[in-house]
């Protein structure tokens, strides 16, 4: 790691910040290997994830935090309105980037990563049909991913070349690929009939597999959604010139 300085104040130890003009001095935007240059520098930023990076104007977001998040499903026998509001998200810290794909006509890039152990939870509000029977609830939720993977595909259309940077927004779309383990547990599931919660939860985590298949379009709105705000705050003003050489 490359700090342009380590302090101490009172009793507190203050990490000052990175350069990541050093960290990425190699990656040469025209070098064949730049995709993997730009993917072993990616793997050096890990511990920032919390803390984030101030001098570049990077917050930090492990764990982010996603305010309001809407998801309608309208296949035959899932037909329902969920909206998921503040919610949480944390495992980022210990992600791996195993591939970055750059498509310079499309201007994106795809970063493919691996988390260990991912956490999300929230409130939640449904309103639906599931199997034909009318359902209505709310109430607290907390998933567990393990051995995930997922892709993050961040995009920045071209507003013009007079337009401020404010006119570039950015959209990041997320699309999860495997997930060899979970836990959901979903409060007020039953409308707080206890008995028969618990016996829902148990079914959920014994039989996750084929319920993945309702909740990875979920996922992927949820984390597509919130990465779209953090990255337009985070990186409309970023030097990337400067940290990225020709």
């Amino acid at each position: 790691m490359f700090r342009t300085c380590l302090i101490i104040l009172g009793a507190t130890l203050v990490h000052c910040q990175i350069k990541l003009e050093k960290i990425f001095e190699e990656c040469h935007l025209q070098m064949p290997d730049f995709e993997d240059c730009l993917k072993n520098g990616m793997n050096q930023l890990n511990p920032y994830f919390r803390e984030g990076l101030p001098d570049y104007g990077i917050e930090p977001f492990d764990p982010f935090f996603a305010e309001e998040v809407p998801f309608k499903s309208r296949m035959p026998l899932f037909n329902f309105n969920l909206i998921l509001r503040n919610v949480t998200e944390s495992g980022w810290t210990l992600s791996h980037v195993s591939s970055v794909k750059m498509n310079h006509n499309k201007n994106e890039v795809a970063i493919t990563q691996s988390f260990p152990d991912k956490r999300l939870k929230g409130w939640f509000e449904f309103d639906g049909n599931i199997l034909g029977a009318k359902v209505k609830t709310q109430g607290p939720w907390n998933l567990s991913l393990f051995d995930y993977t997922q892709t993050l595909t961040v995009s920045r259309k071209p507003a013009g070349p007079s337009a401020p940077l404010s006119h570039h927004p950015i959209k990041v779309k997320c699309n999860l690929h495997t997930c060899k383990n979970l836990e959901l547990h979903v409060g007020n599931l039953a409308g707080g009939r206890s008995f028969l919660e618990n016996m829902l939860d148990r079914v959920i985590n014994a039989a996750w597999q084929p319920g993945f298949v309702i909740l990875s379009p979920i996922i992927n709105e949820l984390v597509g959604t919130a990465f779209t705000d953090i990255f337009n705050r985070n990186f409309q003003t970023f030097p990337f010139s400067a940290v990225f050489p020709n």
